[in-house]
């Protein structure tokens, strides 16, 4: 979901993340923490962005394909994909 307006940046709910929910998380001024309508979420904006990298991490590999898995102990190797290859 593409931020509707320029400004302050809007943050994405890291455990609707987790579930395919692309929703913002909304700020409590008052508690500064933010807070989600969906689930039950809330943290400051270090809980928050802590959250996000794990989500980066499990999907930052999204765009490429393993091309050979190598022997014991050793890394796999990637190439990056091209949208129509197989």
């Amino acid at each position: 979901m593409a931020q509707s307006a320029k400004g302050e940046l809007n943050y994405r709910c890291p455990m609707c993340l987790k579930r395919d929910l692309d929703l913002d998380l909304a700020y409590d001024k008052d508690k500064k923490e933010y807070y989600c309508y969906r689930c039950a979420f809330h943290g400051t904006e270090k809980d928050v962005l802590r959250l996000n990298e794990q989500f980066k991490e499990k999907y930052g590999r999204l765009k490429e394909r393993v091309v050979d898995f190598g022997e014991d102990n050793e890394p796999p190797k990637f190439k990056p994909h091209k949208a129509g290859e197989q």
